[in-house]
């Protein structure tokens, strides 16, 4: 039988594990694809905005942003027990970026504007049309989802080429000024060798292996696109989401496994609009779903993107509020009690926590602890304790020292 140490040790490896991208909480996906593809019409529906989305191209310039809640049953839970008078739910930061096209990493169609609001996000909501409409106009004359996914990709790792050689001209300007004192370390000199390899391939960095080391000096030295995490969005017609078949989606399935796998998830603008158009009548929208045999996939898609960004949540419950507060995947209690207050991060005593899974089957639909106490489930947890999404926490702080100037 191993240690019972074992395990802590397990969640403080996940805790430190090299991630690319930045480290925060209030991280953002963004919305990317061709011009007329849905982008646009899914940002509205899932933001609840009226962010223009016209039949031609380019009709977004400016990439519009807003949040979405995401949608939790255990918060709905907490809500309905304790009935506060405040609530927040954990939301997700969502990017609306204009349309690429073939030609945009060297400039076509304000291709370097439009990626460098790519590069502000942290994740990528890859929206493929998957639909034929000869009402909407599709920029390469033609249907090809496929072909779709190839111009996308094939622009951001032309872009992050350029990225990288950039950044390896200036680490050689910067040695040569040093007449001889430094040199490229041979982590700097492989790590870029591979990268260049891999982008001139047109493969993504994030399907590459990476040391600890790698990935840290990547985040250091390169803002890459396409480190980011992707979830491809494919857009059918109401009738083919209805019936879950469409020509396609074979073939759109077949190039996201030979290209480093990732999460895809068919949906229907034209069947969430529908949807959206009958929320002020709940049994309407019951009745349609009913008839269509199909329900909205809109909260899957938020917890998703939501997900690959890295981040959890965990609560705070009682008489005066429930909240959501959003935290990093492997955050350590007092960097996850810092998000309501720097200052809960400095004075950090320790954190009383029940699960989630506990609370719900202990409580017996009553918001006392006493029951959770009872039963040995209402923990006290340290500094080197790992938070996990959806744990209910009450966080002990000490007294801030506040710093006088002499």
């Amino acid at each position: 039988m191993p240690p019972k140490a074992a395990a802590p040790a397990a969640n403080n490896e996940v805790a430190n594990a090299a991630r690319f991208g930045r480290v925060r909480n209030n991280l953002k996906m963004g919305v990317v694809g061709l011009p007329n593809v849905g982008k646009s019409s899914l940002f509205n529906l899932l933001t609840e905005q009226a962010a223009a989305a016209e039949n031609y191209p380019f009709c977004t310039i400016e990439p519009n942003e807003a949040r979405c809640a995401v949608p939790d049953d255990r918060y709905e839970y907490l809500c309905s027990l304790w009935k506060p008078p405040s609530t927040q739910p954990a939301y997700l930061m969502v990017t609306d970026i204009a349309g690429l096209i073939k030609g945009a990493s060297e400039g076509q169609g304000l291709g370097n504007a439009f990626l460098s609001h790519i590069q502000a996000v942290d994740g990528i909501y890859h929206v493929v049309r998957a639909f034929e409409n000869d009402d909407v106009v599709h920029v390469d004359d033609s249907v090809d989802p496929v072909r779709d996914l190839e111009t996308i990709q094939g622009e951001l790792c032309k872009k992050d080429l350029e990225f990288v050689e950039k950044a390896i001209a200036a680490e050689e300007l910067a040695t040569r000024r040093t007449a001889g004192k430094f040199k490229l370390s041979p982590l700097f000199n492989d790590t870029m060798a591979k990268l260049k390899t891999m982008l001139s391939e047109n493969k993504p960095v994030r399907n590459g292996e990476w040391t600890t080391g790698e990935v840290e000096l990547i985040n250091e030295k390169l803002n890459l696109i396409t480190t980011k995490p992707v979830i491809y969005l494919i857009n059918l017609t109401l009738k083919d989401f209805a019936r879950k078949k469409n020509k396609w989606l074979a073939k759109i399935h077949q190039w996201v496994m030979s290209h480093g796998g990732g999460t895809m998830i068919p949906f229907s603008v034209e069947f969430e609009q529908a949807v959206w158009d009958k929320r002020a009548d709940p049994a309407a929208v019951e009745a349609f779903y009913k008839e269509v045999g199909a329900t909205s996939v809109l909260p899957k898609i938020i917890k998703t993107g939501y997900s690959a960004l890295d981040l959890i949540y965990y609560f705070t419950a009682g008489e005066k509020e429930v909240r959501a507060w959003t935290c990093r995947r492997g955050a350590l209690a007092p960097q996850a009690a810092g998000v309501i207050h720097t200052d809960f991060e400095k004075a950090f005593i320790k954190g009383e926590v029940v699960a989630w899974e506990d609370f719900k089957a202990l409580c017996n639909g009553n918001k006392s602890m006493a029951p959770i106490k009872a039963a040995g489930k209402y923990r006290q947890e340290g500094k080197t304790y790992v938070v996990q999404d959806g744990d209910i926490i009450y966080w002990q702080i000490g007294s801030i020292q506040k710093t006088v100037k002499k």
